[in-house]
């Protein structure tokens, strides 16, 4: 008995010197549950405030100014500009630099005073009816509010009735509110993460298990030209999986296309490339299959809670909204959804274009560099 307990023992010390020998491991069952608890404990919020909010007022009374001021410290509405072409409204909208427009219409102050009606107009981005539902719903409780204080005492008989001031709500690009139409087109960019980085990763690291990779390098064909032949495959497997699902968007879920083609196939080109990049990074730093699977798992979680895929990305704190400007996946589904659901074009979203390829070029130089040095 007292053997079996000493070779049992003799047992777990060598699995505690193999786990501190094997540091990444080590650092990935600490990192990870730590990740996840400041991911969901501080970063997740289901009722986003300070949504980017414009303005074009037609009307400059105080009774207006006062309106605005209310909407800016329910917090639900941050008002960021005034605009002065209502021909912008679309187009500010397109670009998703702002969650709302609101118009204030000419003549508003004039029609409460006299009791005729007066209609406010919000002009919302419903392609993500979760971000919008909360702040939208707590339009008329503000209004009513501010009428109440405005007039009383002595304006006590100006009083609007409760239904004279109403907003008329324009819900763009997904009006009906639907689910699938915010989702799935972002499934194509988490399906594309997941796999890009983990197939890469593994098939290169296995290579180095195996031994095979010292022999390709000793081949005519060049670090790089092996490189590029590696991972070549896996574009195609990644334009495969985009016909999958965009044909499965349009056949199954009827989501809208109303962009360009051309936008969408340079958007998904530059994205799949990154995040090759990205598994061929980690398939340098690795030193198993294993390994490689935890290091594509620490980068896929925050891709997927950051991104704005599974919660509204204007609802995170500020430092949460910083790392997600990171990652490659932001920029894809805003690239995706503004295609596909807004019409928009490239130029219209040239700076999300632009943060892809700078990623790309970052991730290859340093999987390059680091390749280089690991295995020449």
């Amino acid at each position: 008995m007292r053997a079996g307990l000493r070779r049992t023992w003799a047992v777990l010390i060598k699995e505690l010197i193999q786990m501190r020998r094997d540091r990444l491991t080590f650092a990935m069952i600490i990192g990870i549950p730590v990740m996840q608890l400041i991911l969901f404990g501080f970063a997740i919020n289901l009722d986003p405030k300070h949504l980017p909010t414009a303005v074009y007022a037609q009307d400059r009374s105080p009774l207006t100014l006062r309106m605005l001021d209310a909407l800016k410290t329910s917090r639900y509405f941050d008002l960021q500009a005034e605009l002065e072409d209502g021909r912008a409204l679309q187009q500010a909208l397109i670009s998703g630099r702002y969650a709302f427009i609101i118009r204030i219409p000419e003549g508003f102050t004039r029609r409460v005073v006299r009791q005729e009606g007066a209609q406010l107009v919000m002009e919302a981005d419903a392609s993500d009816p979760a971000a919008a539902a909360n702040a939208l719903a707590q339009l008329q409780a503000i209004t009513d509010h501010v009428m109440t204080e405005q007039f009383k005492g002595p304006l006590a008989g100006l009083a609007p009735r409760p239904d004279t001031v109403t907003w008329v709500v324009h819900r763009h690009f997904n009006p009906e509110g639907v689910t699938q139409y915010n989702i799935v087109p972002g499934l194509l960019g988490v399906i594309l993460t997941m796999t890009m980085v983990l197939i890469t990763s593994i098939a290169m690291t296995r290579e180095q298990e195996r031994g095979t990779m010292e022999n390709l390098l000793a081949l005519p064909p060049r670090p790089l030209e092996v490189m590029i032949g590696k991972i070549a495959p896996y574009i195609l497997v990644g334009l495969l999986q985009t016909g999958i699902v965009l044909l499965a968007a349009h056949f199954v879920f009827n989501v809208p296309f109303t962009g360009s083609r051309h936008a969408l196939a340079l958007g998904v080109g530059v994205f799949i490339l990154a995040n090759l990049a990205v598994g061929f990074l980690f398939s340098t730093l690795a030193r198993s299959q294993m390994q490689a699977m935890q290091m594509t798992f620490f980068f896929f979680l925050p891709s997927i809670l950051l991104s704005g895929f599974m919660f509204p990305f204007r609802g995170m704190p500020h430092w949460a909204q910083v790392i997600g400007e990171v990652l490659p996946l932001t920029h894809f589904l805003r690239i995706v959804r503004g295609v596909m659901l807004k019409g928009a074009d490239i130029p219209v979203l040239w700076s999300d274009y632009g943060a892809l390829a700078l990623f790309m070029v970052l991730m290859g130089s340093l999987a390059l560099l680091r390749y280089r040095t690991t295995l020449d």
